[in-house]
């Protein structure tokens, strides 16, 4: 992926590599955010809740999610979870290549490739086959991260199609793509920065999404 840099792009996991509710951060690090975070629109009207964000060496926060619905648990290890209706926004700051804060080197920019990336990988953290044995889940997780990485890479390609979907009151183009793990999308917003989400058991077609005027509501 030219404009994404998978150094930069990781989202922050718990101890042994999966992302879950319990280790979301507080609003704190939201708040230090100098660009705009995105939710679902007022149509949604379950609950809402901070997950975590992700920032570059300098401190710099650079990305964050957002969920909606039920806060999802690993796919396959407990029962009921096909029941499970949530929906995580991920916001991407949209930087151009830039200096690293030491000066020593460059960072790259970030694109929709960067939202679909995060929010592939973010899928997956909700995910695990529940015919496999706990040592082969780090093997699994490798590889399908790998792929949500060539995939993010390809978004014209035939794994992905297009969907309309309003961002602010105003339609906008989404690339999207299902999988038997659940759905993943990505676009851009005309405030500067880029919008991927995920989720299951809520349909991607009939949502929107919207800037949250006041993220600290949500501590």
């Amino acid at each position: 992926m030219e404009t994404t840099s998978r150094s930069v792009a990781q989202t922050p996991a718990a101890e042994g590599g999966q992302q879950v509710p319990s280790a979301r951060r507080t609003v704190d690090g939201y708040l230090r955010a100098s660009f705009p975070w995105y939710g679902l629109d007022e149509a949604f009207t379950g609950p809402r809740w901070l997950m975590q964000v992700g920032a570059a060496a300098d401190g710099a926060v650079e990305h964050g999610s957002i969920g909606h619905g039920d806060e999802p648990s690993v796919r396959g290890e407990t029962e009921g979870e096909d029941r499970e209706r949530f929906a995580v926004v991920v916001t991407v700051a949209a930087n151009p290549v830039r200096r690293s804060a030491d000066g020593t080197g460059v960072l790259e920019a970030t694109s929709v490739s960067s939202a679909a990336w995060l929010a592939g990988v973010g899928l997956l953290s909700f995910t695990w086959p529940g015919q496999m044995d706990h040592s082969l889940r780090d093997d699994w997780l490798e590889q399908q991260t790998e792929t949500a990485w060539a995939l993010a890479d390809d978004l014209d390609g035939p794994e992905w199609s297009m969907l309309s979907l309003p961002v602010d009151g105003v339609p906008r183009p989404f690339h999207y793509r299902e999988s038997e793990f659940g759905w993943v999308l990505a676009g851009s917003t005309e405030q500067g920065v880029h919008v991927g989400a995920y989720g299951r058991g809520m349909s991607a077609y009939g949502l929107g999404f919207a800037e949250i005027k006041d993220i600290s509501a949500y501590e």
